[in-house]
């Protein structure tokens, strides 16, 4: 089989399109001829509709299905559009769903909006070892993700799988974080894997969009669910995040060497407390990382020695760094989890998982290191006491 980097420039286009080309076109259309000869079109289907199909998505996701060794995938209007066609179609009255209580902010919330549908949530962790006893206390739905925000911490997924298999959960793995590069979650025993195609997978910061990949009759149900909802990634985005897949494999590789010196870098850096990066043997799941991962992505964390207002003016001072909340992309961005993604949670609740007034997460790009790091070093004198 051809290598991830081979496989995220060539897969699906001739299997699924019958032609020769070296760029997948855009279909910009909304509806297709009825094949009137009975000729049955990808899945088993006619195209009739972009609402249900698009050529231009079905690239992509065969492409991302072979990239997370699954059967097929569908791609979707956001991140949140495939973790929410994810939550109709796994939960009903009486299911129980377990989450960590460290996925990404919008998630929360959106499963316990399922609660008034009598579905119960429940938040356990951030370790892996509390998630396995909640499992083993009985649950339908288990929904993790493969690295947490912004803390970093890599879940267990050999032990997490194993126990949602002899439990008898389905176990659902965000896998922004690490990309199908890193780690592919079903191959460890995830039942489920989502995407925030935003993130690395389009990796320019210029298109939003997600992704399910699963069996093939998961899959079938989801697109039931996709076609409801009208949640269809649009075949111009498909377009842009199947440009941007071709250079995943370059541009991890810079990102990752970048955001490793940089981590170690402020590790020794005297107006740095902590740094929470996978790589650093310091971190507290580096040897589950080491295990599990083939890189450790390119987002890391530190705690300046101050309170939220050095923070804040060490955000002010950046000038290669933008001050941004998201992650992936070209460009290197700074985020102050305290007063954006975690900014709901209670204090208690934020100090509990380690995010301090004080926390910094960077998510590092291809800019030059030595530009990044200056960029960093001179923002950190100015800003501290």
């Amino acid at each position: 089989m051809p290598k991830d980097s081979t496989r995220a420039i060539h897969e699906g286009e001739e299997e699924v399109l019958g032609i020769s080309s070296f760029i997948t076109p855009i279909y910009q259309t909304a509806v297709f001829p009825y094949p009137l000869n009975g000729e049955r079109g990808f899945r088993g289907r006619p195209l009739k509709y972009s609402r249900e199909d698009n050529p231009t998505n079905i690239v992509l996701e065969r492409r991302l299905a072979s990239l997370e060794c699954g059967e097929d995938a569908l791609v979707f209007s956001s991140g949140m559009a495939a973790i929410s066609t994810c939550f109709f179609n796994f939960l009903s009255r009486g299911s129980k769903l377990v989450l960590s209580r460290e996925v990404y902010g919008s998630t929360i919330p959106l499963a316990k909006s399922f609660e008034k549908f009598g579905v119960k949530v429940e938040l356990r962790g951030p370790d892996t070892e509390d998630i396995v006893e909640a499992v083993k206390s009985g649950c339908n739905v288990v929904f993790v993700e493969s690295m947490s925000n912004p803390i970093l911490r890599v879940v267990d997924l050999d032990l997490l799988a194993s126990t949602c298999r002899d439990c008898r959960a389905l176990l659902i793995v965000d896998n922004t974080f690490a990309t199908p590069l890193n780690l592919k979650p079903l191959t460890r025993g995830a039942d489920v894997v989502v995407h925030s195609l935003t993130k690395y997978i389009a990796g320019h910061n210029d298109v939003i969009g997600g992704a399910v990949v699963s069996t093939g009759k998961v899959i079938e149900d989801l697109w039931s669910w996709r076609t409801r909802l009208g949640c269809i990634l649009d075949p111009h985005a498909a377009f842009l995040v199947l440009r941007g897949l071709k250079t995943l494999s370059a541009r991890l590789k810079v990102s990752q060497e970048n955001a490793k010196a940089i981590a170690e870098f402020l590790e020794e850096h005297s107006k740095v407390s902590k740094v929470y990066y996978p790589g650093l043997p310091s971190h507290p799941t580096h040897s589950v990382a080491k295990r599990l991962l083939r890189g450790y992505g390119s987002v890391l964390s530190f705690e300046l020695k101050g309170d939220g207002e050095v923070a804040r003016r060490f955000l002010g001072e950046l000038k290669v760094v933008k001050a941004s909340p998201s992650l992936g992309g070209t460009e290197t961005l700074a985020s102050h989890p305290a007063s954006s993604s975690h900014k709901d949670l209670p204090k208690e609740e934020r100090e509990r998982l380690g995010i301090s007034d004080s926390l910094i997460r960077l998510s590092v790009g291809l800019e030059d290191v030595n530009d990044i790091v200056e960029d960093i070093d001179r923002a950190l004198r100015a800003c501290s006491p």
